[in-house]
């Protein structure tokens, strides 16, 4: 078993799940640290056991360390003349794990984790994955776990900004996580009272944000609370990215956030703040429902092993748990529908898109 990419809250919750279940089953239970790292530098395949996973459910974070930065088939190598070239390590990893005399991997990822999870299973690692994304953007599954949790600490903060910005009489905007969906924003942005909410799925125009402002200006109470995905961009514009200074990391997205903070400022005379909520999103004590959830997909993906259904990911479909073959749940990314009812609801409640 490994964790892969970012950290999310039910991390522990399912390795738990997993390591109680596999041995309900007679089966020993090893965990591979940082990703695919521990399993290629030979130091990090630790055993796990019942007091391993003792009181760890409601832990954040994963007690099996993680990285984004652990791609097996894009391993970034160093050369002497300090250039990095990327290599393929697939074939070691097999090795190695072959070697470990290990017989089925559970991989706990995101959209990232399980692409390379995927890829490993087409050259013959038996594996079951675990979809984790705080983003919910894996369409398989009606929802990911550490999604529930990341919309909690948002609404909390959102919940905040309202008397500072109101004492004020401030325009506040708050900047969530949100590369290419506009989930978190959107939930968050809706069950904290924003008026405004700026997410990837629905360009907007920066005079009729500036207006909607002004709007609420005018009707009162002279403050505002904007909501920002760091995906979120202009219409006519491309995607926030800035580029990532390491090899085999992703892009990284930002100043979205301060950018719409200083251009209403100018478009409206309103003082304006701006706060990135970050990694705070990932951090902390699942909720209640993402633990459920953590534990049913563990066992879930222990069903799974035990019936040789290998190239799986556990999903979500209410009220079950089903298998999806990877394949298929890496297929397509769950965006945010323009016309569905969440959005709907943010409408008729007065809530901006800037659009």
């Amino acid at each position: 078993m490994n964790t892969g990419g970012g950290d999310a809250p039910g991390l522990n919750a399912v390795i738990r799940s997993v390591v109680l279940s596999a041995i309900n089953q007679g089966w020993e239970v090893f965990g591979i640290e940082r990703g695919y790292d521990g399993l290629l530098a030979g130091d990090g395949v630790v055993r796990l056991d019942r007091s391993s996973v003792e009181g760890i459910t409601h832990l954040g974070g994963t007690i099996l360390g993680t990285t984004n930065r652990g791609n097996p088939l894009a391993w970034p190598r160093p050369l002497p003349d300090g250039s990095v070239e990327v290599a393929d390590r697939s074939d070691e990893v097999l090795a190695a794990f072959r070697d470990r005399g290990l017989n089925a991997l559970v991989a706990i990822g995101g959209d990232g984790s399980l692409h390379i999870a995927s890829q490993l299973s087409d050259r013959g690692l038996p594996v079951v994955g675990v979809p984790k994304t705080i983003d919910n953007d894996l369409a398989a599954t009606q929802v990911t776990f550490g999604f529930h949790t990341a919309v909690q600490t948002a609404t909390d903060a959102i919940d905040k900004l309202h008397s500072t910005a109101r004492s004020h009489e401030r325009i506040m905007v708050v900047e969530l996580m949100g590369r290419h969906t506009g989930w978190i924003a959107l939930f968050a942005g809706i069950s904290g009272s924003a008026d405004v909410i700026l997410i990837p799925e629905i360009p907007f125009r920066w005079d009729s944000l500036a207006e909607s402002i002004r709007a609420k200006y005018e009707r009162g109470p002279a403050y505002a609370v904007v909501v920002v995905a760091e995906g979120a961009s202009p219409e006519g514009e491309d995607e926030p990215v800035t580029s990532s200074s390491h090899l085999g990391r992703g892009a990284r997205y930002h100043g979205m956030g301060e950018r719409v903070a200083d251009e209403l400022f100018r478009l409206t005379g309103f003082e304006s703040r701006n706060l990135v909520l970050g990694h705070l999103q990932r951090g902390g004590q699942p909720t209640a429902y993402d633990r459920l959830l953590a534990l049913r997909f563990g066992a879930a993906a222990v069903d799974l092993v035990a019936r040789g259904k290998f190239g799986c990911m556990v999903a979500l479909a209410p009220s079950e748990i089903l298998a999806v073959p990877l394949k298929e749940a890496i297929a397509t990314l769950k965006v945010v529908p323009r016309d569905g009812d969440v959005v709907t609801t943010a409408r008729q409640l007065g809530i901006s898109f800037g659009d």
